[in-house]
């Protein structure tokens, strides 16, 4: 009898992977290829795209993993083309038209819809997503015909910015906080300018700090010669955190998790209380929270051997 083939073993690889996320894969089959030319051990998306949506996927491998919450949290942005005048069941192009309006606003019209929308707003989640209610995501319940109350929650668009309209597309640029969805944006504001809409195209292009400049493509991930010197370091995921530096003796009682009485035994210690990144020597320790009277409270530690 043959015997099989042993897989190669994974590596324990750490960083951050900007992607590029093409049109038409969801994020989990994005990561899963990603993970494959890493040959990684551990790793995780930061919030899911639709697969409609392409832009800046953040990828996490190894250590990375442990912050990851920080850029599900994080406000974020995006380019999105709002197609006028055409409704559909998903209120995005993978659903089916309903209704079809005809289109005759100004930009003055836009201009003041989407004002509208601006700074907090309550928005009604869409049946096709993936919350759940009884165990049972409100996609599927949309697939059998059913359509259930959803209330209302709170959201922030920070920046709704009109980039261009060509009758009856209309681009805009929106900086928004976590669990916003843009296509119910979209229709939203199709239904303010009285002619309905549904979301055409979504790119993000913004997580956090983290901008699309460095992204790359699947393709290019799956051609390069060296596709590890692609990751950006851990920390890049809290470069909006003041730094914490730490002596070598601090350095070791912090990663055994001790809370930590600053003194003048530490290298650098920030003025602003809360989240901070800590170092030793140049190395990333993990996150802590810096409490009055300079009490460094460990939070999410990088494993000793790192």
């Amino acid at each position: 009898m043959n015997a099989r083939p042993q897989k190669k073993p994974r590596d324990l690889v750490d960083g951050v992977l900007l992607l590029d996320k093409p049109v038409g894969l969801s994020s989990n089959d994005a990561l899963i290829k990603a993970k494959r030319v890493m040959n990684a051990k551990k790793a995780g998306h930061t919030g899911t795209l639709d697969p409609f949506a392409t832009g800046l996927l953040p990828l996490c491998f190894g250590e990375a993993t442990k912050f990851s919450q920080d850029l599900l949290e994080a406000d974020k942005t995006y380019d999105a083309t709002v197609h006028l005048g055409i409704m559909t069941n998903t209120g995005d192009t993978e659903g089916e038209p309903i209704e079809t309006l005809p289109v005759d606003v100004t930009i003055a019209q836009i201009e003041a819809a989407l004002a509208r929308f601006r700074g907090p707003i309550l928005q009604v989640p869409p049946m096709y997503s993936a919350l759940k209610r009884d165990g049972k995501a409100y996609y599927e319940y949309a697939r059998e015909g059913i359509t259930l109350e959803r209330e209302a929650r709170p959201v922030t668009i920070h920046g709704l910015e009109l980039i261009g309209y060509e009758a009856p597309m209309l681009k805009i640029r929106v900086t928004c906080s976590k669990g916003t969805y843009v296509r119910v944006l979209g229709e939203d504001i199709g239904a303010a300018l009285g002619c309905g809409a549904h979301l055409n195209a979504l790119r993000r292009i913004q997580v956090g700090a983290l901008t699309a400049e460095a992204m790359i493509t699947l393709e290019d991930l799956q051609a390069h010669s060296d596709p590890l010197s692609l990751l950006a370091p851990v920390d890049a995921l809290l470069s909006s955190f003041p730094s914490v530096e730490l002596t070598p003796e601090l350095a070791k009682r912090f990663l055994n998790g001790q809370r930590l009485a600053l003194g003048k035994e530490a290298v650098v210690v920030p003025t602003e209380l809360g989240r901070v990144r800590v170092y030793a020597e140049g190395k990333l320790l993990g996150t802590a929270n810096l409490q009055e009277y300079a009490i460094l409270a460990p939070e999410r530690l990088i494993a000793a051997q790192q």
